[in-house]
């Protein structure tokens, strides 16, 4: 298990290395291998983050890319090392600690249901949560980094997600740059961005389908590897096309990535006896999942897990994870001791844990994250300087 370095090596004190040259006083300590002061003199800051790129990965399949070329240093994501969480973070600078967005799958106490916290839908589907309108600030309420820096704030992000509840939530304040699904619109869309104006920018650029593949078909998949050298073609692109604008680049991701299998799933439903335990369905993630549990079952719970899957997870009791600073540091939200259960269980090797509520998808993914792998906890950082 590798524990996310919140006081000088996580995707956090990355954030606020650029906050703090952007004018902010962050919560977290800058990332000591930035100069926060000489990277303000930037016309252009420019982070740009590929869901899914894990350090890992790049050591493996890296070699001669651009961002081989360019690599500066490894950083931790956040704990659990999902989309949800990390992300939060990038547009937060903050952990999940104080954000207390802690999964794909996250019970809402405000509203009495386990949600998939991005689309802020139920987790069985159906119509968002703020169609009912619903105030979202008590769900989202941690103010997102772009209203407490001194530049002018872009976003690069793919049409389809803009308008969700979490989205406009955590991306106001910013000028949009919406681009549909190729890489190339992608690229066109940050050029868009950096020559927008002369005026100091921090531009914010997000690609999510190095990790739609992923999860598809796996991080060691032919298909992931050529969308790889396709990011990379184009990557190398836009470097020529910018190399006399003064932008300080900044290329990281949310997490890594795990292959898994069928004899690695655990099935809620194959272990009736645990799940009569729980008061709710599973929530956080498949490598990370959170476990409600009756008051009156609790040793019955603890004891079918030590005895029966043992082999598979590392049982918690959530609030310890807490204590430990497995979610950040200083002061935690309150909001975060309600969305992580009594129990956590935190997968080994590449198990996974599944279990499905009436009107989801019974799906299967090959590529996961969430634990605390090296290949899901560490991602690349890579500078480039125009």
């Amino acid at each position: 298990m590798f524990l996310p370095n919140y006081k000088n090596g996580s995707i956090v004190n990355l954030m606020s290395s650029i906050t703090s040259a952007c004018g902010d006083k962050p919560m977290y300590e800058p990332f000591d291998s930035i100069d926060s002061t000489e990277l303000s003199k930037s016309k252009n800051i420019l982070l740009v983050v590929i869901d899914g790129l894990g350090y890992e990965y790049l050591m493996a399949n890296g070699e001669g890319s651009i961002f081989s070329e360019y690599l500066h240093d490894k950083l931790t994501a956040v704990y659990p090392s999902t989309t949800a969480a990390s992300i939060t973070s990038f547009l937060t600078a903050v952990a999940p600690q104080q954000h207390a967005i802690t999964g794909w799958f996250v019970y809402l106490k405000e509203l009495g249901t386990i949600s998939a916290i991005l689309p802020f839908i139920p987790r069985y589907g159906e119509n968002p949560f703020n169609s009912n309108e619903i105030n979202t600030a008590m769900i989202f309420y941690q103010s997102n980094l772009f209203n407490n820096i001194n530049r002018k704030s872009y976003i690069v992000t793919k049409k389809e997600l803009i308008n969700s509840a979490y989205n406009r939530t955590y991306n106001k304040e910013s000028k949009m740059y919406l681009y549909k699904n190729s890489i190339k619109d992608f690229i066109k869309k940050i050029k868009k961005a950096l020559k927008h104006n002369n005026e100091k920018k921090f531009i914010y650029a997000y690609w999510p389908e190095f990790d739609y593949l992923s999860h598809h078909f796996g991080a060691n998949s032919n298909e992931v590897k050529e969308h790889f050298k396709e990011l990379d073609e184009q990557f190398s692109n836009l470097l020529k096309s910018i190399h006399n604008i003064d932008t300080s680049i900044l290329i990281t991701a949310d997490h890594g990535f795990i292959d898994t299998n069928e004899s690695k799933t655990i099935y809620l439903k194959d272990h009736p006896e645990l799940a009569e335990t729980l008061t709710l369905p599973l929530s956080g993630d498949a490598r990370n999942a959170y476990c409600y549990v009756r008051p009156s079952k609790t040793e019955k719970f603890e004891s079918y897990i030590l005895n029966n899957l043992n082999y598979a997870c590392q049982l918690y009791k959530s609030e310890d994870l807490i204590k430990k600073n497995f979610f950040g540091l200083y002061e935690p939200n309150k909001k975060l001791f309600d969305r992580i259960g009594d129990y956590t269980l935190i997968m080994k090797e590449n198990y996974i844990i599944k279990d499905f509520v009436l009107g989801e998808e019974e799906k299967s993914l090959i590529g996961h994250h969430g634990g605390m792998s090296k290949e899901e906890m560490f991602v690349p950082l890579i500078i480039i300087k125009t």
